[in-house]
């Protein structure tokens, strides 16, 4: 009889050790075996042109995004010679996500530097407002052989609350694989 009880708090024991990090979440490979991310479970990826390399959203609310850009930069360049985070968190609010004409406004809530397995990483936070609603977007950015990658969580200001450690989850995840 205790070796039952035994085996069932074992089997307790790594179900939750299974569901820790990764619970709620689905893993994402380039078809390159460059990066992989993880997002969302139930999310569904969707094609975009002339826009982001990877797009997965929720199919409940569907203005909730994932969001992959690669982007060319000069091959010797790393991501302190783009600028410090705050920096570059300033210059993708202006440039990116709320550039003078869009009708969107945003500001830079955090940017804080990270480093996993030997890269430098940039988090940043935004608060971004539209004539309609307001929006909140958590991005990562790191350098790599010439590029910039950018993965990006967005969702409503009202749903923020309930996705944030979701999506920090999410930002935090992505790697560099070769």
């Amino acid at each position: 009889m205790p070796w039952r009880a035994l085996l069932a708090v074992l089997c307790a024991l790594t179900l939750t050790a299974c569901s820790g990090s990764t619970a709620g979440l689905n893993s994402f490979q380039s078809p390159d075996g460059r990066y992989a991310f993880l997002y969302p479970t139930g999310w569904t990826r969707v094609s975009v042109s002339n826009g982001p390399q990877v797009v997965f959203h929720d199919l409940i609310n569907s203005d909730e995004t994932v969001s992959l850009v690669v982007s060319e930069v000069d091959g010797d360049d790393n991501l302190s010679q783009l600028g410090s985070a705050v920096a570059v968190g300033e210059r993708l609010r202006r440039d990116v996500i709320a550039p003078e004409g869009s009708g969107r406004e945003a500001d830079l809530v955090e940017a804080r530097e990270r480093d996993a397995s030997g890269r430098t990483f940039y988090d940043l936070e935004f608060a971004v407002h539209l004539a309609d609603r307001d929006r909140h977007e958590l991005a990562t950015v790191v350098v790599d052989r010439g590029r910039l990658y950018t993965l990006a969580t967005s969702t409503n200001e009202e749903r923020w609350p309930k996705v944030q450690n979701l999506f920090e989850r999410v930002i935090s995840s992505f790697t560099l694989l070769i």
